[in-house]
Formats: C-alpha cells, structure tokens, sequence
C-alpha cells in the first residue's frame, strides 16, 4: 500500500476490490453512501452499503418510451447509462420543510427547525450528471437568491465521479458538451478498465479517501487506455441535438405548425420534468392541524405540464398541451441560457426514455429547424 497521499490533478490506479476501502472510508467519515443499485425493476440511485449493492453485470437498454434491465456478458461495476431517478432527489427533496408556525394565544410564532444537513457521498455520478449537478448550483448558490436547504447538502456531499464509456440510444451528453468525461467540481472521478479504475483526485478530501487503498501512480497505458475508451464512447452517442443558436431557433418560431404536432402526442403527464436532473419548479403547500394551532409551510416539486402551475387570476397562462410543452421546451433550451448562463439541458436522454409515447427532443428541435 502507498503511504504518500496523491495530489489533487494526480491520476492513479485501484484495483476494482479496492473501491470497497474507499467506500469504507467514507462511512467511517460520517458519510451516507448513494450510488446505483437494482431496485424495482431498474437502476436507481438509492442507499447503498457498499460495493455488493452496485448493479455490477447489469446494463439497460433504452430507447424512445422503453427502459429495461439486461445481463451483461462481463462483470462491469458501472456498465449502465442513467436510470429514473437522478442525484437531484438528494440536493433537491421532493419535499421539504421550509418553517412551521404554532399559535401562541396573541398571535404565532414562526418556528425554524435545525435539522441536521446529511452528509451524502454520491457514488458513481456520471458526467451528465455532474453536469446538472452543476447548473443547479448555478441556480441555487451562485444566483442573486441562494437556497439555504440546497446550499447545506450540497457543501456536504462528496463526489465520486465516474467517466462514462457506455453511452445509450438516448445519450447525447457530446452535443450538451457534458459528457462522457466528468470535468472538474468532483472529489474523485473513476474511469473503468477491463480489471482496475483508473482515479483522478479532484480534491484534498478525495485524495484522503486514498489512504485506505492500495493505489499507485498511473501510467501512460492507463491513460492512453481511459483517453480511448472516452473517445470511442464519444463517436457512439445514441443521438445528436445541433445546438447553434438554439435561442434564436426556439424563440422565433413559437408559431411553428410542429408544436401543434407534439400536442397531439404529448400526453402533459409531467414524466419529462420529474425524471429531468435539472427542472426545479416547485409550488408550495401550508398544511395545519386539526385544531389550527399549528402550521406548516413544505416545498413541493411541481412541474410546467401541470395545468394548475401556470394558474393565475381566475384563469390559466398556458391553458392547453401545446403551449405547456412548447414553454418546457423553450425554457429548457433556450430562455434557460439567458436566466443562468447555460442551457437547462445536460443531454442525458431522461426524458426520451420516460415519456410514455417516446416524444424526443432533438427530433423536435429538429423538426422546428427543419431537418425533417
């Protein structure tokens, strides 16, 4: 074992079982482990113990509409692309406390609960991902109004990162120009070979969570193995979604027949918007107890299909499907850019897999464009 911590920017090499140690050394610092596990009839990010809880020798085939589970002919620990759920569930709660009240005779009192941040370590978080996980910190921490329950656990959490080389038919992270390689904001960051993990330390903490394991420099084999492996993946994305102003594309054609087209189809279920990494609409509910002396206010994630988002004054904004998803769509892409400097879209392909009649984005943008 090497007893000398690498530097953050150094690269290394694990062999496989050795994960195990860094896992253990995250729990051993205080740290919840999430990372992708099997669980009803998918790969969910999801509690898990350690490395037997890694959906290894499993992959999913995915496809406009259509997710399911197969066996892999090898023993891959991350052979998978991106399941339902994303690491959003973590940072974001579908559901959140924000204060509760109770009458005090006079009048109330606004009670503002210290409940202790989790401290989650996010393993194997792909490069869409990480992605999102960054846009999302745009708009929660770095924007003119921070959200101080997104802000805890995100400072919490650690990031172990994986470099994906298994894109799917719904993948388009190169077009986004996030992914397949993880590109800074993670602690560690994992490239899968045939037989050991090629580690890049991303941060002091990251390279402490090293010490455990038996790890040597990388060296130039590794590397060139892990740089093909990035560049093969690259050359097989499932899609492509040209990207050269979108805004402009998007924005000056909300008249375009093809949103009447999409209506049809779209079924305004909300499944784009729940499986998205980054959407973040939320409504908020007030909820009392019997007697009326206690209050609580929770945040809820909501979404833009939902009809009764965009209900003010007596009477709906978007009052039908077509305006609904040509808002989503439009927001996503293009007035998402203006808002927070990057596109809301980080190309993991979510939202084509989990529409229940296979509506596809970069067919639309495409369509709008006029390139089918």
């Amino acid at each position: 074992m090497n007893q000398v911590t690498p530097n953050p920017g150094e690269q290394v090499v694990i062999p496989k079982t050795a994960l195990q140690n860094i896992m253990d050394a995250l729990k051993e610092r205080g740290y919840d482990l999430i990372g992708p596990t099997l669980r009803e009839g998918a790969i969910l990010y999801d509690h898990i113990s350690g490395v037997e809880d890694l959906p290894i020798g499993w992959t999913d085939e995915q496809s406009p509409g259509s997710y399911r589970l197969q066996e892999r002919s090898d023993e891959r620990y991350f052979g998978y692309v991106v399941g339902p759920n994303s690491w959003k569930r973590f940072l974001y709660p579908p559901q959140t406390k924000l204060f509760s009240t109770r009458s005090n005779g006079d009048g109330f009192e606004v009670i503002v609960e210290d409940q202790p941040t989790p401290n989650y370590a996010f393993i194997g978080v792909l490069a869409c991902d990480l992605a999102a996980v960054k846009t999302l910190d745009r708009i929660f921490i770095e924007g003119d109004i921070q959200d101080p329950h997104y802000s805890k656990r995100r400072e919490n959490a650690f990031i172990l990162a994986n470099n994906c080389t298994e894109p799917g038919a719904n993948c388009f992270c190169v077009s986004m120009g996030t992914g397949p390689e993880c590109r800074g904001d993670f602690d560690l960051a994992m490239t899968e070979l045939k037989d050991v993990f090629l580690v890049e330390v991303g941060s002091p903490l990251g390279a402490h969570m090293l010490n455990g394991a038996p790890w040597r420099l990388a060296g130039a084999m590794e590397v060139n193995r892990a740089r093909q492996a990035l560049a093969e993946a690259e050359s097989r994305m499932g899609r492509t979604l040209d990207t050269s102003d979108l805004p402009g594309l998007l924005l000056d054609n909300l008249d375009h027949p093809r949103w009447d087209e999409v209506a049809q189809r779209c079924l305004s279920c909300a499944n784009c918007t729940m499986v998205c990494p980054t959407c973040f609409c939320s409504d908020i509910n007030d909820v009392s107890d019997l007697t009326g002396q206690e209050t609580e206010r929770i945040r809820i994630w909501d979404s833009c299909f939902n009809p009764d988002y965009s209900y003010v004054h007596g009477g709906h904004v978007r009052p039908n499907i077509r305006s609904r998803y040509r808002q989503w769509l439009t927001h996503k892409l293009a007035s998402w850019i203006g808002q927070f400097g990057t596109s809301g879209c980080v190309g993991c392909g979510r939202c084509i897999t989990w529409c229940p009649v296979g509506i596809n984005l970069t067919e639309e943008v495409a369509a709008i464009r006029g390139e089918v």
